[in-house]
């Protein structure tokens, strides 16, 4: 099982939430904790929260909730977060549990530290290094490995020595991990990490999930918990089908849930009648189809 967290903040406005920007001050937003089960992409947990609430705000609660209600018949969990969850009381919380992670480092003085070090050329063109050092945090329990990658970004021109050199800058990427990986290995690992952008996008967007705010709290948290309910929903109906499975959120509303119909009722019964050459009628009826062979 692999559990993919995010904490992402948005504002009100028209269209797909979007991270709140200075000029935005004082709009209304929201800062939701969301745990993602990459093999299913399904929101698995999510707590809401206001738009002040810092990345990794009770993330070692929260994930003592995502335990709690794990099946038995997980035995294995991959925990993969971005720098805004790197913190030594996760760590030893992720390693009590005996879960895998990979997080990236984010420290203050990170580029600093990095050019300090010595690295290991690790292609042809001598444009990546890596390298690897022992890190302790004053708040830490124990020390741990972190392992870094170097790329070259681009080539400027300098002056030196009255002429003009090619100088590389240099762009760096820090993890720490369980795994006993190289450093452009555990790059290679966190990349995959980009695929729940799109997944964040599908609940927040498509769903319109927080999308609806209130003046309370409370009610958008309802509303909230409604659209990721609906999302889920959407997921598991389109598994049993490759074709249905492929396809976002959004198309699937457009082909089963916006379409032309009418709903009558008569005694006690109630009916949906479509209209008879519906341009999407043979993808409902296959959906009922193995709605009902379930």
């Amino acid at each position: 099982m692999r559990i993919r967290p995010s904490g992402r903040s948005a504002a009100t406005r028209k269209g797909p939430p979007r991270a709140i920007a200075p000029k935005k001050k004082g709009a209304k937003g929201y800062h939701p904790l969301l745990v993602f089960v990459s093999e299913m992409k399904m929101l698995y947990h999510s707590w809401f929260r206001t738009g002040s609430a810092y990345t990794a705000n009770g993330i070692t609660d929260f994930l003592r909730e995502v335990k709690a209600g794990l099946p038995g018949t997980v035995e294995k969990v991959f925990f993969r977060a971005d720098s805004g969850f790197f913190s030594g009381e996760l760590f030893d919380l992720l390693e009590g549990y005996g879960w895998d992670y990979l997080v990236k480092v984010k420290l203050k003085n990170l580029k600093k530290l990095l050019g300090a070090r010595k690295w290991t050329t690790a292609d042809a063109k001598g444009e990546i290094a890596t390298c690897e050092f022992t890190y302790r945090a004053k708040t830490w329990k124990k020390a741990r490995t972190l392992r870094a990658v170097r790329t070259v970004k681009e080539y400027v021109e300098v002056e030196f020595l009255g002429g003009r050199d090619l100088v590389p800058v240099y762009q760096y990427a820090c993890y720490a991990s369980s795994y006993d990986k190289g450093a452009g290995e555990l790059h290679e690992i966190y990349k995959r990490r980009s695929v729940s952008e799109t997944w964040i996008e599908q609940v927040k967007g498509h769903t319109m999930a927080g999308g609806t705010l209130t003046n309370d709290f409370w009610a958008n948290d309802i509303l909230w918990q409604l659209a990721v309910f609906a999302c889920n929903i959407s997921v598991m109906l389109r598994r049993k089908k490759d074709r249905f499975k492929r396809q976002e959120h959004r198309t699937f509303m457009d082909w089963f849930v916006k379409v032309p119909a009418r709903i009558t009722r008569s005694g006690r019964r109630t009916e949906l009648k479509m209209y008879e050459h519906h341009f999407f009628r043979e993808d409902w009826e296959e959906l009922e189809g193995l709605l009902d062979a379930a």
